[in-house]
């Protein structure tokens, strides 16, 4: 099974937060970007590969290959995988990869979003997708940066009506 270091939702996928705190932090030394609309587009893969730096490996992958991938990764391979919602994750663990721990970043205020706090904001297909990752056996918690403590998404969520 592949070597994954970090599992993170970022609607921002690549920037200098995940370089220089989580990519080091982590430890990762590849940076797997899971989206498949990103995937199918190089023109919007530039800007990120540029915000990695040279300090990763910076591949861009559809869900599907995803999936299909990552049990194939060599354990040299240290990989942050970054999705941009938890839907995205459902998906892959649905597809059969293991994910202990799913690190909740930024998502973003969008028409039908309640916020959680200032980084989190959701609605109830993300919640949706946060309930089977912790039926897959995904713990899902809310984590700023890596100093930040960690607080589980459901109990930030509890007593909002979503």
């Amino acid at each position: 099974m592949a070597n994954i270091v970090l599992a993170r939702i970022d609607e921002r996928l690549i920037h200098g937060q995940i370089r220089l705190q989580w990519g080091k932090h982590s430890g990762a030394n590849t940076i797997i970007v899971a989206n498949d609309e990103i995937a199918g587009l190089e023109p919007l893969q530039a800007p990120f590969k540029a915000s990695a730096g040279s300090d990763f490996a910076v591949l861009f992958r559809t869900i599907q290959q995803t999936i299909d991938n990552l049990p194939k990764a060599g354990p040299e391979r240290k990989i942050l995988v970054l999705c941009k919602d938890p839907i995205d994750f459902a998906r892959i663990v649905k597809g059969g990869i293991k994910l202990p721990e799913i690190n909740i970043g930024n998502m973003h205020f969008h028409e039908g979003r309640i916020q959680v706090n200032k980084y989190i904001n959701v609605n109830d297909k993300d919640m949706e997708a946060f309930e089977i990752l912790r039926e897959h056996g995904s713990s899902c918690t809310v984590q700023h940066m890596p100093e930040s403590e960690k607080e589980c998404i459901f109990s930030l969520t509890k007593n909002l009506n979503i």
